[in-house]
């Protein structure tokens, strides 16, 4: 866990066949890592002051766990996300959101999803995410240009599918491109 100023590099990638990357991995030797269920909270102003400014505030609870994570804004047009970032954990969520909201911050968005980490063989540094979510599946591959590059390739994509967006905004994309209300990105329960 990132206890220090960091700066991060990752991309995302859309999976449309999951079973067939999970025989990819599996014949590239990647060894999993394990699985986690993540319920994220994003605090800003009132006035989405962080947001607006393309940092982020959040509140992470996974297994038992709690990291309040600062993302600096990442610059735009670039073929990867790129910011600055600033992890520590959290001994008291619940005091530590107590703590936020009488400072003038409040949750303003939270997405949930189930995340399997994987490690590749040869290629140091880098972090496979698998992150299965209400709108969809992607893999999050983060380390440096050049061994996200590489990954990338073994894994059948190219820069022509990175997506450097948030998982608000491309929740936010998909509400809009459903026509549905735009909430919190969580799954709901199915209808008795």
């Amino acid at each position: 866990m990132k206890r220090h100023a960091n700066r991060e590099v990752e991309v995302k990638l859309p999976v449309k066949d999951l079973a067939a990357l999970r025989r990819r991995l599996a014949r590239l030797g990647a060894r999993r890592l394990g699985r986690v269920r993540e319920m994220n909270t994003l605090f800003d102003t009132p006035r989405q002051t962080l947001l607006k400014s393309g940092r982020l505030l959040r509140l992470r609870l996974e297994n038992g766990r709690a990291v309040l994570t600062y993302k600096g804004p990442a610059p735009r047009g670039t073929r990867y996300k790129m910011r600055a970032e600033v992890e520590a954990p959290v001994a008291h969520p619940a005091q530590l959101r107590t703590f936020l909201e009488a400072i003038g911050l409040r949750a303003a968005f939270r997405y949930e999803k189930y995340r399997t980490s994987y490690r590749l063989p040869r290629l140091k540094g880098l972090r496979v995410e698998l992150d299965v979510t209400p709108i969809g599946v992607f893999v999050e591959l983060e380390g440096s240009p050049r061994v996200i590059d590489r990954a990338a390739r073994l894994l059948g994509w190219g820069p022509a599918d990175y997506i450097t967006k948030s998982y608000r905004a491309l929740y936010l994309d998909a509400c809009r491109h459903r026509g549905l209300p735009a909430r919190d990105m969580v799954f709901r329960p199915p209808k008795s």
